[in-house]
């Protein structure tokens, strides 16, 4: 049997990981709470936003950085480009389907555990996508009752966050709520990752695809690009406090004009 070592870097990757997976969930976590203020049409855009943020940079990055500090003594690892590619989409595309889920009937608690569940076996369903996605000369197995727990630990996590979405809000709460996102991501991470067993072939090929390291250049740099891309919108548009006052205005404007009080200009006198 093959040694394993989930910690080939130390405490580097681990921590690292974490601290990219609560800064996404921030991220995420500000986006969907400027996209309870909004409404309409532009909270899909707010929300697609999150989506991007918790699943591609929440998730699925604090997932590759994290296998980046693993490794089996004996072999190399290579990485599928696109099967790797697939498992980042589908992290995105299922954290987007539960937002949109939760965002509509969230405060219903049927679609809230529904929304986890989806999420959840999605975000379970990326892990493992990803790990099929190396290559070493090697024979894989994983232990089914810790894949079980593992997915567990995915849909409680899944729900967590997609309540979170539905709460939280102001800079104190969101990040108070973004580390404990944190911690359910990685751990769900490393217990699927604790699942996994090698057995060693005895001939060594020729392994195709690409180094896990390879993928860090790009990684960075795909990552830097939406993180400012979503803070800069966030940046030039209205502050919650701004979007609060606009509503609290217009609410007090409809109940003047149901009372018949007329709307007063500049100079005191009723508009025309």
């Amino acid at each position: 049997m093959s040694p394993l070592d989930h910690f080939s870097f130390g405490l580097l990757t681990p921590v690292v990981a974490y601290l990219i997976s609560a800064a996404g969930s921030m991220l995420g976590l500000m986006l969907t709470s400027r996209a309870r203020l909004m409404g309409g049409r532009e909270a899909t855009y707010w929300l697609l936003g999150a989506a991007l943020a918790i699943g591609g940079t929440g998730i699925w990055t604090m997932h590759f950085i994290a296998m980046l500090g693993f490794s089996v003594s004996g072999t190399v690892i290579r990485y599928d480009v696109p099967r790797t590619a697939a498992s980042a989409a589908l992290a995105i595309v299922v954290v987007g389907l539960g937002l949109f889920l939760v965002s509509r009937r969230g405060e219903r608690l049927p679609y809230l555990l529904g929304g986890g569940l989806l999420t959840g076996l999605g975000v379970a369903g990326m892990h493992y996508l990803g790990m099929s996605a190396m290559n070493m000369s090697a024979h894989l197995s994983y232990d089914p009752a810790v894949v079980a727990l593992s997915v567990l630990v995915a849909i409680g996590a899944a729900t967590a966050a997609l309540w979170f979405t539905l709460r939280v809000s102001g800079a104190l709460r969101i990040g108070a709520a973004a580390l404990v996102m944190g911690v359910a991501i990685s751990g769900m991470h490393y217990t699927g990752m604790f699942a996994l067993s090698v057995r060693e072939h005895t001939e060594l090929v020729t392994l195709p695809g690409a180094r896990g390291i390879d993928f860090l250049l790009p990684l960075i740099v795909g990552l830097s690009l939406v993180t400012v891309g979503l803070l800069l919108a966030l940046i030039l548009s209205p502050s919650e406090k701004e979007l609060r006052g606009e509503a609290e205005f217009r609410e007090r404007l409809r109940g003047r004009a149901e009372e018949g009080v007329p709307e007063m200009n500049l100079f005191g006198t009723p508009r025309r």
